[in-house]
């Protein structure tokens, strides 16, 4: 009977909540919610006035009266009271904007270097939003369970999830974390190279979306077949009026070597530290790659080459770390294994 009545009041969620994109799935539905984490602020009032993509459009075109923030920073929360009403409006958007009877359980993917202080920062900041229990799973352990990995078997199995704040590099087995590594080197880093490197280079100032265009359309970790092109608008630094010019895929390739360098090495060090029985199974089995960043055009290619192993780049790659947090809502004898 209680069951019953559980499966028809409560709508358990579970949540990515990513520095780049918030991904919400809500049980026996899916994934519901896909919004970048970004939050618009009348600082005037103090209102929210947007949220997720209607905000993102306002980064950096908004007026004096309204801030467009991004409340995560490296895959934490970085401004609490903002954090908190980004996630009950996402709680509120897939509930339709009505209450449910029996506040949902939430399973949220935190990365694996977080502290206790910014543990607890997330907890308080999903039960403020209306969460009734709140369990946190390592992003790379989500990520493990949302490509398919047979983490529950005594074999290695290794994972490498570029977000948009941090990488997350882990060897799994036996539904635990035998080593992981959490580098604050991702897309935002990525985005950050390109605005410095167009600075630099040509004295031209662009924004944030601008470079997350330009590393999306012509980003690539390793030398393409054929060059491609990209034309891109900012302000001229020495004149201080517009200005348009053209950037290849090697310039961007040039701006990014230092992330995919960190990434890279990242990768490497948790091999070293890999038990032998474990990196014998790596060996055979590969590394899977998820998140945002393993979109990234050769980045495959680069990490085959610099390791010697397998590389697989998981189907469904930015969707990965939700599927496996949303797996954990119906098994929950592995949710109470994997979770803190």
């Amino acid at each position: 009977m209680f069951n019953f009545f559980w499966d028809l009041f409560s709508n358990d969620l579970a949540i990515d909540l990513g520095t780049a994109n918030t991904l919400v799935f809500v049980r026996e539905k899916g994934i519901c919610l896909r919004e970048p984490s970004v939050v618009a602020i009348n600082t005037q009032s103090k209102e929210v006035q947007a949220v997720g993509a209607e905000a993102k459009q306002m980064l950096g075109r908004a007026p004096g009266s309204i801030e467009a923030i991004r409340p995560m920073k490296d895959g934490v929360i970085a401004h609490f009271e903002v954090t908190q009403q980004m996630i009950s409006s996402f709680i509120q958007k897939v509930h339709n904007n009505r209450k449910s009877l029996v506040r949902p359980r939430v399973v949220i993917a935190a990365p694996s270097g977080i502290t206790q202080v910014e543990k607890r920062a997330v907890r308080d900041s999903a039960e403020s939003a209306g969460a009734r229990e709140v369990y946190l799973v390592e992003e790379p352990m989500a990520a493990a369970l949302g490509v398919n990995l047979p983490i529950q078997e005594p074999s290695g199995n290794m994972i490498v999830d570029i977000g948009g704040g941090t990488t997350e590099v882990a060897i799994i087995s036996m539904s635990g974390i035998v080593y992981s590594k959490s580098v604050r080197v991702a897309g935002d880093e990525m985005d950050e190279a390109i605005v410095n490197y167009v600075k630099r280079k040509y004295n031209l100032l662009i924004g944030e979306r601008t470079a997350e265009e330009v590393k999306i359309k012509i980003g690539s970790a390793y030398p393409l077949e054929q060059r491609i092109t990209m034309e891109i608008k900012g302000r001229d630094l020495v004149a201080g009026i517009p200005k348009t010019l053209v950037v290849s895929d090697e310039e961007i390739r040039e701006a990014l070597q230092e992330t995919f360098s960190t990434i890279v090495e990242s990768v490497k060090i948790a091999l070293e530290r890999t038990p032998p029985e474990l990196a014998s199974d790596i060996v055979d089995k590969g590394v899977v790659v998820a998140g945002g960043g393993s979109l990234i055009k050769g980045l495959d290619i680069l990490l085959r080459e610099s390791t010697g192993l397998p590389i697989t780049l998981a189907e469904d790659p930015l969707s990965a770390v939700a599927l496996g947090a949303g797996k954990l809502l119906s098994e929950p004898k592995l949710l109470k294994k994997v979770t803190f």
